[in-house]
């Protein structure tokens, strides 16, 4: 896959005062220090895989439950649970380079040294989890891998493009990152694979600390905004919604498996279905429910949510009574 530029434009700023200002900041990044692994030398990466070659719960993949799985050979529900996984891996590790390229922007752009050290620190670790995912898919899944989904390219086209760290913020660490959480989470508790659990379970520990930036840093930048800030800021965050949370299929995983167009809709109108009547599997539920309560209590906290975006919201299946 070839590389591609995303023009930004942003004021770098170089602090003189390396002292303490932000002693909950300065907190985060020593427990990031602390909390450091090694994808090299921390995951037992010669450990067995699944005896069935599953990687993840079949119950996560759309087509599970329908006619069209229960006509599938076992051999068919296999190869199609290991690209569905890459598929779902795919996204995350793009993912996770948007997230260390913003960062790095960060870096340049927060105000104060307590700040530009966790962001260096947040470099590092979203670094590790790009290697962590390309690697499991390379020794655990032959290779496979998916090119950027368009809706990922969308968001860090734009969220590399702002040069305003609090709409980084915002888009990174309080909307994809509180959707990453659900699904890491999600994936540790039922895959298959024990080492994409413990891969899963080691990202978990440093994504909490990156929430905890928003958590932080945004309150006091919220309360002192003017109206028509809160109202951009509010934008903004519905607008990293929609990204995030529309457009997730795995098409490209159907198509290899050679389903057809007529039977992708069908896949597609089942799990629409599936989901409209509270039908939806046990993991897809405590994903749904786990991510809605994440995005409201986080959205809240930081003061982002109102009144005037809940129908936004509630278009997204999100209630605001959701925390």
């Amino acid at each position: 896959m070839d590389p591609f530029a995303i023009p930004s434009a942003f004021t770098t700023t170089f602090t003189l005062e390396y002292g303490v200002s932000e002693v909950d900041m300065r907190r985060l990044y020593e427990n990031a220090k602390r909390d450091q692994w090694n994808a090299t030398r921390d995951i037992p990466w010669a450990d067995a895989p699944s005896p069935d070659g599953r990687v993840i719960a079949d119950e996560l993949i759309d087509v599970y439950g329908s006619p069209l799985w229960d006509r599938l050979p076992e051999a068919d529900r296999v190869a199609l649970n290991r690209h569905i996984a890459a598929w779902r891996l795919s996204v995350l590790m793009h993912g996770e380079q948007g997230a260390m390229l913003a960062c790095s922007q960060m870096v340049d752009i927060v105000r104060g040294a307590d700040a530009k050290f966790f962001q260096a620190t947040q470099v590092v670790d979203e670094a590790r989890h790009n290697e962590v995912l390309h690697r499991y898919m390379a020794l655990r899944l032959d290779g496979e891998s998916y090119p950027l989904a368009g809706n990922v390219k969308e968001i860090f086209d734009t969220l590399l493009g702002t040069g305003a760290w609090y709409l980084k913020t915002i888009g990174l660490q309080l909307v994809a990152e509180t959707f990453a959480v659900s699904l890491f989470r999600m994936l540790a508790e039922s895959s298959k694979d024990a080492i994409l659990c413990q891969v899963c379970r080691r990202i978990l520990q440093d994504e909490a600390r990156h929430m905890g930036f928003g958590m932080l840093s945004l309150p006091a930048v919220v309360a002192e905004a003017s109206a028509a800030e809160r109202r951009e800021m509010e934008d903004f965050a519905v607008w990293a919604l929609n990204r995030t949370l529309r457009g997730i299929f795995p098409l490209a995983a159907y198509e290899e498996m050679g389903f057809n167009q007529n039977e992708i809709d069908t896949i597609r109108r089942f799990r629409r279905e599936r989901a409209a009547g509270g039908e939806e599997t046990a993991f897809r539920k405590f994903f749904r429910r786990d991510l809605h309560q994440g995005l409201v209590r986080n959205l809240s906290k930081v003061g982002v949510l109102s009144k005037r975006i809940a129908p936004d919201l509630e278009a997204l299946g999100i209630s605001l009574a959701a925390a």
